[in-house]
């Protein structure tokens, strides 16, 4: 019943509000209106009447609430009169349930100390998480290769299609444009100085060593390391991992080791597919704007480019490919029960698996300098 009513009258700066009815969540929204539009600057004391309500509930006494901190951040006196127990308990129950809420978000708040320890802490158990895997891929990868007879060819074959034969193509077109785009640089500095033939030798140590295997790597990186995400995030969520465990299949043999053998055969094929298409790239640029021929190049590649910077190159490769596929697959059974893990851990695992063939790059780069090769 709709029969709840309000009488707004002002004497001498004192604001009365006298209620009258059944105050509750279904009528009391019209008089929560009226008080909103109330001017209180004007008023030195606010008083609330409650003795002709009838019916009085939660939502009221949360409007009264409102009223009351509205009323002492202005600094006006607030004050409630001829109310029965019912209401005042009612009242003091919202106030006791705000404070206690207040003071639970005040609790929430943390510190940036705090942040940035559980930060690290988080980054902790990652590891520990990561080193679990690792140190279980190790054991199975050792049954594996003990039992010549169980070892998975078909799969590792077809594996090694998908991420290697199927990534020529790419692989060949980026590594061109890499090495037409060093030469281009280089020409320019080169004519400067009178150096053209020295191309020979900034393209040779160049790509060779470092840019071949790098820039195949991401690129692998970004196809194959996020495929392994998905294919494997995907089979977590439908639940085939749990019921390939179940008939008795461990996942590791039939889902991981085969991925990380088959790339680790084929990064090596790619870097030396990589290792020509940039050279090529270089001769095309030596020949347009340095008019160094074809057979001069390849004369002065041979005789200034040691064998050694080209296996260096090849060197990498498998260790590239087990960093690849190792954090791909990691964070695709680190995929949760919701389609959106996906994506979160396929971005993951291309930026990690980026970051962390660059840094076992600088690693080679150090530890090759130092010992002189």
């Amino acid at each position: 019943m709709d029969n709840a009513s309000l009488e707004i009258t002002n004497k001498n700066n004192r604001l009365f509000l006298v209620f009258a009815g059944e105050l509750t969540l279904y009528n009391i929204s019209k008089l929560q209106t009226k008080i909103e539009t109330l001017n209180l600057d004007q008023s030195e004391e606010v008083i609330l009447d409650f003795s002709k309500v009838t019916f009085f509930d939660t939502a009221s006494a949360l409007m009264v609430y409102n009223l009351q901190e509205r009323t002492s951040q202005s600094h006006i006196e607030f004050q409630i009169v001829s109310a029965g127990k019912d209401i005042t308990d009612m009242i003091k129950l919202i106030k006791m349930h705000k404070d206690k809420t207040e003071a639970i978000k005040r609790l929430k708040k943390k510190s940036y100390l705090e942040m940035l320890a559980q930060l690290l802490y988080s980054k902790y158990l990652g590891f520990l998480s990561f080193m679990a895997f690792f140190g279980e891929l190790f054991i199975n990868t050792i049954s594996y290769i003990g039992r010549v007879k169980h070892i998975r060819y078909k799969e590792i074959l077809f594996e090694i299609n998908e991420n290697g034969i199927k990534a020529i193509s790419i692989i060949s077109i980026t590594s061109f444009l890499i090495g037409l785009v060093v030469a281009y640089q280089s020409a320019y500095q080169l004519k400067l100085y009178g150096a053209n033939i020295f191309i020979v030798e900034t393209l040779g140590l160049s790509i060779l060593r470092e840019l071949a295997p790098l820039i195949t790597a991401i690129v692998i990186a970004g196809r194959s390391g996020s495929a392994f995400t998905a294919q494997i995030g995907a089979m977590k969520i439908t639940q085939e991992i749990d019921a390939m465990r179940t008939m008795g299949f461990e996942p590791y043999k039939f889902l991981v080791i085969p991925r990380v053998i088959a790339l680790m055969i084929i990064m090596p094929i790619l870097i030396f597919i990589a290792d020509i298409m940039g050279m090529l790239g270089g001769m095309l640029i030596a020949y347009k704007d340095l008019d160094i021929s074809t057979t001069l190049f390849i004369d002065r590649f041979s005789d200034v480019i040691a064998a050694k910077h080209f296996f260096i190159g090849i060197f990498k490769g498998p260790f590239f490919a087990f960093l690849i596929a190792v954090i791909g697959i990691y964070r695709g059974l680190g995929v949760k029960d919701d389609t959106q893990s996906i994506g979160i851990n396929t971005k993951k695992s291309v930026v990690e698996s980026i970051f962390a063939v660059i840094m076992c790059d600088a690693l080679f780069s150090i530890i090759f300098t130092n010992l002189g090769i």
